[in-house]
């Protein structure tokens, strides 16, 4: 690990903890980050992103046992599915706990995903709580694949921009989605 990537982390937790709003890179795009228990912090990435607090984002965390923290009751083909994944996955689960209130779908859902990818994993590791992540761009228009592709606007008004992987080109795919219902019922959004 490089300082760079060092620093990036320590100061976005910091940012993170002061209830600030971050822009980072993830195991997929870019992504608008906040702490997921701050209900201030996640009511100013909404504004950021011009979208209604009725349109749920998700959260990441870095391992399985997180997960089990901010839901109820965690059915058991999720860890069957989290276990076998080799790509990025999302799965809202029902009986969302101990976040921002504004964070949580009004039917109590929320999504989850665990992430691998090193800077996003580390940064999960050191705030110990789970982070927003939602698409670098306002809602409507294209999420940004690089970091090349945020909207000047977008970059003026977060609170801390991470450095680590800004000139990386390589083009990640957003995550498949699927939700899982009480008794393992899957509704599979984005495959």
């Amino acid at each position: 690990m490089n300082q760079e990537f060092i620093e990036d982390i320590k100061n976005a937790c910091k940012v993170m903890q002061e209830g600030g709003v971050i822009l980072y890179p993830t195991d997929t795009v870019w992504g608008i980050g906040c702490d997921a228990t701050n209900e201030d912090a996640v009511r100013k990435v909404y504004e950021i992103k011009q979208r209604e607090d009725s349109k749920a984002m998700l959260v990441l965390v870095d391992s399985a046992v997180k997960v089990d923290f901010y839901v109820d009751e965690v059915p058991d083909i999720a860890w069957d599915l989290i276990e076998v994944t080799d790509k990025p996955l999302t799965i809202i689960y029902d009986g969302a706990r101990n976040l921002a209130p504004n964070l949580i779908s009004t039917d109590g859902s929320v999504g989850i995903r665990i992430t691998n990818e090193s800077f996003s994993h580390r940064l999960c590791q050191q705030f110990r709580k789970a982070i927003v992540s939602t698409s670098a761009n306002i809602s409507g228009a294209p999420g940004a694949a690089c970091f090349d592709e945020i909207s000047e606007e977008i970059k003026s008004k977060v609170d801390y921009i991470v450095g680590y992987r800004q000139d990386d080109l390589n083009r990640p795919k957003p995550s498949s989605i699927m939700k899982i219902g009480r008794g393992g019922v899957i509704k599979i959004i984005r495959p």
